[in-house]
């Protein structure tokens, strides 16, 4: 199952914008001067993502928490999108009554349960996307959403419904290649720890990749970002490891200074581990690019989970945390 919904991300997106086209929302009543996004895992990595792409064009400061609390700035002049695909994550049914208290405008993008139910009896703006599937399966549907409440709000121009549909496009003619990307990618991490290297405003990218490895794959690895990993791990390359293996996630036109630095830790890390591999972006947009990254990285997830026989819908070990957790 989890190997048909990566085949039909793309088909997810186009759904996804239908969508976003016809959502029913509302303005505030008052002016908004800052967004908060709050979600987990699957539900919330779109807001970490979102953030990065918009960060040239949004016209007021967006943050993401994941976890049960909401900053204190949070008041009748904040956008709170409240992100769970199931609608009973409890964190973030934490943070939605703490909104409401503190009377932000809340629109929630959910498949149901109690985050709908919540929207509902309280007459807030509620996206309703379709359920059933894993959350980290469905991030085309929550990362589309957030682009259209933002838009809807006017935090960030209508560009992106374009950049959209030339995503869709860039994967539909790209897939075989992404495809064939993903498997020698995976056959070259198979059996090693991989260490995801990304630059300023990709971190959601690596992230994502980094929970797909671990949720799909069933592997461990870590992620840093260029150049802050130059201020310290950098200086953790000392030991020779073949067990390690580095993934560079790069643009073609990435900023010269970044490439500059690139060039200097791939001289560093040769030295300690053979297995460095540069992946680079697609697409004529920023929106394209990412959305070119994680096809791809979740592609990888599925072709390393399947070498190493992995069941790729299994999570029985989050089942188990959480029904600890309902115990208390």
């Amino acid at each position: 199952m989890m190997k048909s919904l990566v085949e039909n991300f793309p088909k997810q997106l186009s759904e996804a914008i239908e969508i976003g086209k016809s959502a029913e929302l509302t303005h505030s009543n008052n002016k908004i001067t800052n967004v908060l996004v709050c979600g987990l895992g699957g539900s919330g990595i779109g807001g970490s993502i979102l953030s990065e792409l918009v960060v040239a064009n949004a016209n007021v400061p967006i943050n993401v928490t994941k976890g049960y609390f909401i900053p204190a700035y949070v008041n009748e002049n904040t956008l709170v999108i409240i992100s769970s695909y199931s609608g009973n994550t409890e964190e973030t049914l934490n943070c939605f009554e703490l909104a409401l208290n503190r009377k932000a405008k809340i629109v929630s993008i959910t498949s149901g349960g109690k985050v709908a139910e919540l929207s509902k009896a309280n007459g807030l703006d509620c996206i309703v996307v379709p359920g059933g599937m894993p959350p980290r399966a469905c991030l085309g549907y929550s990362l589309t959403q957030l682009f259209f409440v933002l838009g809807f709000n006017n935090i960030i121009s209508n560009n992106y419904i374009n950049e959209l549909e030339q995503s869709i496009k860039l994967l539909n003619s790209e897939e075989s290649n992404i495809i064939a990307e993903a498997t020698s990618i995976a056959n070259k991490i198979l059996n090693k720890i991989p260490v995801i290297y990304a630059t300023t405003y990709n971190e959601g990218i690596a992230i994502r990749f980094r929970q797909q490895l671990n949720e799909n794959s069933k592997v461990l690895c870590w992620h840093q970002i260029i150049p802050e990993m130059n201020h310290n791990e950098l200086v953790g390359w000392t030991q020779k490891n073949d067990n390690l293996s580095v993934l560079l996630f790069l643009d073609h036109d990435e900023y010269s200074r970044n490439m500059t630095r690139v060039e200097i830790n791939k001289e560093v890390i040769t030295k300690y581990t053979p297995h460095i591999t540069e992946v680079f972006s697609k697409g004529n947009s920023a929106i394209e690019k990412a959305i070119y990254f994680i096809h791809l990285g979740d592609w990888v997830s599925i072709i390393l989970g399947e070498l190493r026989g992995a069941d790729l819908m299994e999570i029985n070990v989050i089942n188990h945390l959480k029904s600890k957790l309902s115990e208390i």
